[in-house]
C-alpha cells in the first residue's frame, strides 16, 4: 500500500474531505463524523507532517448529487488542478461525490496530476489501469445507491401518504392532528370565514381576478401559512394565492399526494429545479372525504374546469367589464369558432363580432365575416328578459335571502377581524401592566406595542364605518323594499345605470349557453341568431343587416357637383374645399376631407382622365385677393414649407381664410408680421426646430446621424 505513495505525494498536501447529504445526519449520525475527521490520524500516520495535513468540512450537510453549492469540494478540484495536493482522504467514494460525472471528472484531474485517493482500507492511484477500473466501478455503485435509496424513502412515504397517515404541510384553513394523522379545521374562526369568502366569492364573480378585486376593494386581509415562522399570518391578498386556494383539492375535503412533480432542467446553461402539476390520473394518492371539507367535490371539479375556460380562448370564459353582450358566448354559423368583440374608440358605443377563422379565409387575407353587434345585443337581450318568467313572490324572497346572507357575511369578517384585534389590544396591555416599572427598557417596548394594537383597532373601526356607508352592510326596511320591488322588475334593473356590463352577461350565462350567429345575403342581407340555452333548447330569430355606411354614399347633387369639379381638373382637395364652402355635408353630416372625396369618386365611378391622374397641382401661392398659402410665404421669407408649418402648429401665424378638414389655409402679410417672423430662429436658419428635447450634450441630432 506504501509503495504507492511516493515523497512527490508527501511534499504536497493531503487533504481529508468530509461531507453528510443532510444538519440531521450531522445531528444525528455522530459516529459517521468522527470516523470521517480520524483520517486526519491516518494521513500522519502514512507520513504526512502536520502541517500539511488540510481538513475540509464546510461541505457538511450538503448533499453530494451536485457540485452546485459545495465550496469545500470546489476549492479542492482547484487545488489539484493547481498541483497543490497529493492525495485525497474520504471516508468512502459517496463522501465525494453522488454524480459519476463529477466523479469520473475527479478521476481524471487526479491521474493527470499525480494524486493518490484514500480510504480507511488501502490506497488507489488513478493513473494506475486496475485502481481507475474498480474506482470507476465504485463511483457507479455509489451513484446507484443514492438513487435505491431515493425509491426506497418515496415507496415508504407513498404507502403512508395512500393510507392518509403522512404529515404533510396543512394548507391554510387546516391544521394537523397528529393523534389522529388527519386534518382538522383551523380553530381560529377568522381564518375559516377567510377561506369560505374565497369560495363565495368565486360563485359569484367566476374567476379568481374577480375574487381578488372584491378582496381588494374591502380591504380584507388574507390568512397563509408561514413555513418559517410555523404559524398563520395575515397580510394583503394575491393573484397567486386565491389560485393556490382554488386548486387546491384539500379544501373538497380531499387528501392527495402527488400533485406536482420535481425534476432537475437545463435552462439557459445552467441546472435548475423545476416543478409541474401533475394531471389528476397520475396523482399517487387521492383519498375522497378524508377530512371536514370547505366545498363539495363536485363544486371542486366546477371550479377547476372554469379556471380552465377562463384561459381557454375556445371557451366562454370569464365575464368581462366590456360592453360587448356576447363576449364569450357568440360562435360563428360558417365555421363553428368562437368570435370576438372588437370595440372602436373613435366611435362612442360601436361594437362588432368577428371570426378570423383560417379555416374559411380567403387567398386575399380577409376575415371571415364581421357584422355590428348593438342590434344583435338588443335582439339577444330581449329574448332572455322575455324568458325570465319566474313567478314575483318566489324571486323577490330569493333575491332578498341572498342579499341578507351576503350582508351579513361581509358583517361577519368585520365583527371577526375586530375580535381579534381587541384581543390583542387587551394582551398588549397585560403585559405593560405586568411588567415591573423599574424596568423601563421593557416597558417602554411593551407600552408602544399596545400603542401600535390600539392605533390597528382605531383605523379599523374607522374603515368599518366608511364599509357599512359604502356597501350597506346593515340593510334597512327601506333597502330591504328597494330590493323587493327591483326582484319584481328584471328589465328595470337589466337597464339601470348601476348594473355593470359584467353583471349583464353573469345573468345571461345563467340560461344561456352559446349564441351562433350565421350571415344570411338572400332574399335579404340579414343575421340569422340561434340562442343556445342550458337546457339544449333553440330560439332563433333573424335581425337584418345593414350595409356598411361610409362617406362613399353621397346625395344626386354631391355626385353632380363631383362630376363637374372633376372634370374641371380640380385635386381632391379642392373639391373638398368647394364642397365645404358651399356647406354640403357627407350623409354622417361631417366635413368633406380629400380622402372622403377619393373613396366617394370611387364609389360613383368618377374617374379621372390619364392627363388628370398625374401629378396633383399645388396651390398658388397667392391669391387675387392678396392672402398668401404656406408655400407663397416660404418663398416670399425664403424659408422652408417646414418652418411655415412649425409657425402655424406653434400659433405664431395664424390663418385669415380656411383651416380645419379638407380647407387649404390662406394667410394675410403686413408689415409688423413679416418683421416678427423674420426674428423667429426658423427665419435664420431657413429650418423648423427640431423635435423632442436636445440631448445632454446640447446636440440635437438624432441618435446615429454623423
Amino acid at each position: 500500500m506504501k509503495d504507492k505513495i511516493q515523497p512527490t505525494h508527501l511534499a504536497r498536501r493531503a487533504v481529508v474531505y468530509l461531507r453528510q447529504s443532510t444538519f440531521r445526519q450531522v445531528h444525528d449520525n455522530h459516529e459517521s463524523t468522527v470516523r470521517q475527521y480520524a483520517l486526519g490520524r491516518r494521513a500522519l500516520a502514512l507520513g504526512w507532517p502536520p502541517e500539511r495535513v488540510q481538513i475540509v468540512d464546510e461541505d457538511l450537510g450538503r448533499s453530494g448529487t451536485t457540485t452546485q453549492g459545495r465550496s469545500g469540494f470546489q476549492r479542492l478540484v482547484e487545488d489539484v488542478v493547481e498541483g497543490r495536493v497529493g492525495a485525497i482522504f474520504a471516508l468512502e467514494v459517496s463522501r465525494l461525490s453522488r454524480s459519476s460525472a463529477d466523479w469520473h471528472r475527479l478521476l481524471e484531474l487526479c491521474s493527470l496530476t499525480d494524486v493518490v485517493l484514500l480510504d480507511e482500507e488501502r490506497v488507489y492511484a488513478p493513473d494506475d489501469p486496475d485502481d481507475r477500473t474498480l474506482l470507476g466501478f465504485k463511483g457507479t455503485m455509489s451513484e446507484a445507491e443514492e438513487r435505491w435509496m431515493h425509491f426506497r424513502l418515496l415507496g415508504a412515504r407513498v404507502g403512508k401518504a395512500q393510507r392518509g397517515e403522512l404529515h404533510v404541510t396543512p394548507a391554510t384553513g387546516y391544521v394537523w392532528e397528529a393523534a389522529n394523522a388527519r386534518f382538522q379545521m383551523d380553530p381560529d374562526e377568522r381564518v375559516r370565514h377567510a377561506i369560505q369568502l374565497v369560495f363565495e366569492r368565486f360563485r359569484i364573480a367566476g374567476s379568481a381576478h374577480g375574487v381578488l378585486m372584491y378582496l381588494e376593494r374591502e380591504r380584507f386581509p388574507m390568512p397563509a401559512y408561514d413555513k418559517s415562522k410555523g404559524q398563520v399570518c395575515w397580510g394583503a391578498p394575491s393573484f397567486g394565492h386565491i389560485l393556490d386556494i382554488l386548486h387546491n383539492p384539500i379544501y373538497a375535503g380531499a387528501y392527495v399526494y402527488g400533485r406536482h412533480l420535481s425534476r432537475m432542467r437545463l435552462v439557459n446553461g445552467t441546472v435548475r429545479r423545476r416543478t409541474t402539476r401533475v394531471p389528476e390520473s397520475e396523482w399517487k394518492a387521492c383519498l375522497r372525504d378524508h377530512h371536514p371539507a370547505y366545498i363539495s367535490w363536485e363544486e371542486f371539479e366546477a371550479n377547476q374546469r372554469k379556471l380552465r375556460e377562463n384561459r381557454a380562448n375556445a371557451s366562454p370564459g370569464a365575464a368581462r367589464e366590456g360592453s360587448a353582450l356576447l363576449q364569450g358566448l357568440a360562435v360563428c354559423g360558417r365555421c363553428g369558432r368562437r368570435m370576438s368583440p372588437e370595440y372602436h374608440p373613435s366611435r362612442a358605443g360601436s361594437i362588432e363580432y368577428l371570426c378570423q377563422s383560417l379555416t374559411v379565409r380567403s387567398s386575399t387575407g380577409h376575415r371571415c365575416w364581421t357584422v355590428s353587434g348593438r342590434a344583435i345585443d338588443d335582439a339577444v337581450a330581449q329574448i332572455f328578459l322575455e324568458a325570465m318568467d319566474i313567478p314575483d313572490i318566489e324571486l323577490s324572497l330569493a333575491v332578498a335571502r341572498e342579499t341578507e346572507r351576503q350582508a351579513q357575511a361581509l358583517a361577519r369578517q368585520w365583527a371577526l377581524r375586530h375580535e381579534r384585534l381587541a384581543y390583542e389590544a387587551r394582551l398588549a396591555e397585560r403585559r405593560y401592566k405586568a411588567v415591573d416599572p423599574d424596568n423601563r427598557v421593557i416597558a417602554r417596548t411593551l407600552e408602544r406595542e399596545w400603542n401600535d394594537k390600539l392605533k390597528e383597532l382605531e383605523q379599523l373601526e374607522t374603515d368599518y364605518q366608511a364599509a357599512q356607508r359604502a356597501h350597506k352592510l346593515d340593510l334597512s326596511e327601506a333597502d330591504r323594499a328597494l330590493i323587493l320591488s327591483l326582484a319584481r322588475d328584471l328589465p328595470q334593473v337589466w337597464s339601470a345605470p348601476s348594473t355593470t356590463h359584467a353583471e349583464r352577461k353573469n345573468l345571461l350565462r345563467i340560461l344561456v349557453k352559446e349564441v351562433v350567429l350565421t350571415p344570411i345575403e338572400t332574399p335579404a342581407r340579414s343575421t340569422r341568431i340561434q340562442v343556445v340555452w342550458k337546457t339544449g333548447a333553440v330560439t332563433e330569430v333573424t335581425v337584418p343587416r345593414p350595409r356598411n355606411r361610409t362617406p362613399m354614399e353621397a346625395r344626386p347633387e354631391v355626385v353632380e357637383r363631383l362630376r363637374v369639379l372633376v372634370a374641371e381638373g380640380k385635386s381632391d382637395a379642392e373639391i373638398a374645399d368647394d364642397l365645404n364652402h358651399r356647406g354640403l355635408r357627407t350623409l354622417h353630416d361631417r366635413a368633406w376631407t380629400w380622402s372622403s372625396v377619393y373613396f366617394t369618386r370611387a364609389s360613383v365611378a368618377i374617374k379621372r382622365t390619364p392627363a388628370q391622374c398625374g401629378r396633383r397641382r399645388p396651390s398658388p401661392l397667392r391669391r387675387s385677393d392678396g392672402l398668401y398659402s404656406i408655400r407663397g410665404i416660404a418663398a416670399e421669407l425664403g424659408v422652408t414649407v417646414a418652418a411655415v408649418q412649425s409657425w402655424v402648429n406653434r400659433g405664431r401665424l395664424r390663418s385669415r381664410v380656411g383651416g380645419g378638414a379638407g380647407r387649404a389655409r390662406w394667410f394675410e402679410l403686413d408689415q409688423a408680421t413679416v418683421l416678427r417672423l423674420k426674428k423667429s430662429p426658423e427665419a435664420r436658419s431657413g429650418r423648423p426646430p427640431p423635435r423632442g428635447r436636445p440631448h445632454a450634450r446640447g446636440s440635437s441630432r438624432r441618435k446615429g446621424a454623423s
